[in-house]
């Protein structure tokens, strides 16, 4: 999805960005057994068009004097200094200057960039001239295609152009977002594409989230690489919530997709990978599990009811 994943609703409520967020931080540990099957029962006042966010991060920087830790706001295409109140936030870089990172930065931020390896939305310049690599449509997401990743000219553009480009930017990572092409187009070319892409990110010495892909970071591990050559850490969406697209609502994610999603995020956190959730909703006992279970775990989240995560 294109603005969907860092990743990845605290208990001090604060008004931000013209009032459109509301967002809380946690001071206390609780300690949750997570084996604890999660109800699939929705909540109907929850909608899409609401929005509250919440965001946690495993460390902060001594420098930063941000209130929060982490956010995700990959609709915000101008003005940084919204973003003030957060540490580390994921944006899309391509939207923003050198100039402008810079300055956010050295206020004590650090900035993630989204980068879309896997798939192609028709809003971006380049379009048109990689549509013709098209796989499939991108359900849910109209203005987007699946994208054949293992094309040379494809290659060429994401690792000579879009990653050197994000870098000279300034940025201190990557948010790398519809891997999933994997899930949907499960071929050794396909996998080989990511995983050329992967390792060139990586290879910069940044960090490097994944969000979503756990269908390929398991095939890749399994076909003998290490899940540290091609990210350095997760973003992984809706682990304890779901998007309930045709009814324009979130609701609590179906018991075997949260153990699914857990089990997925433990077995690399036990490895050394960093782990971000990012899930939505404004129920506040899911949102107090949700809290309880990263700071336990020591993992980042960022909780809004907002998909455009603006």
């Amino acid at each position: 999805m294109r603005k969907l994943i860092p990743i990845f609703i605290l208990t001090a409520a604060i008004a931000l960005l013209s009032g459109c967020f509301r967002t809380n931080t946690v001071t206390e540990s609780t300690t949750t057994d997570v084996s604890s099957e999660i109800t699939t029962t929705v909540s109907e006042t929850t909608t899409l068009s609401e929005t509250t966010t919440v965001s946690e991060t495993p460390e902060t920087t001594a420098k930063s004097t941000a209130k929060y830790a982490y956010g995700v706001f990959l609709s915000v295409e101008k003005n940084l200094e919204r973003l003030g109140d957060y540490e580390t936030v994921v944006i899309d870089a391509q939207h923003f200057s050198k100039e402008e990172i810079e300055a956010f930065k050295t206020k004590g931020h650090r900035i993630l960039s989204y980068i879309n390896i896997g798939s192609l939305e028709n809003f971006r310049s380049y379009y048109n001239d990689y549509k013709s690599l098209k796989l499939g449509k991108y359900e849910h997401w109209e203005e987007e295609i699946w994208i054949n990743v293992s094309d040379p000219k494809w290659q060429e553009f994401i690792i000579g152009k879009m990653i050197p480009e994000l870098v000279g930017k300034g940025i201190d990572g990557f948010f790398v977002d519809n891997c999933d092409v994997y899930y949907h187009f499960p071929t050794s070319d396909i996998q080989n594409g990511l995983t050329n892409m992967m390792k060139s990110m990586v290879a910069t010495g940044k960090t490097v989230l994944i969000n979503g892909g756990d269908t390929y970071l398991d095939a890749y591990c399994k076909s003998g690489g290490s899940w540290n050559d091609v990210i350095t850490g997760i973003n992984q969406e809706t682990v304890f919530s779901k998007i309930i697209w045709n009814k324009n609502k979130f609701g609590i994610a179906d018991s075997d997709d949260h153990k699914y999603f857990v089990n997925y995020i433990e077995r690399y956190a036990n490895q050394g990978a960093e782990i971000y959730l990012l899930e939505y909703t404004k129920d506040k006992k899911l949102i107090k599990k949700i809290e309880d279970y990263c700071k336990t775990k020591g993992f980042g989240y960022y909780v809004s009811d907002s998909v455009e995560l603006d």
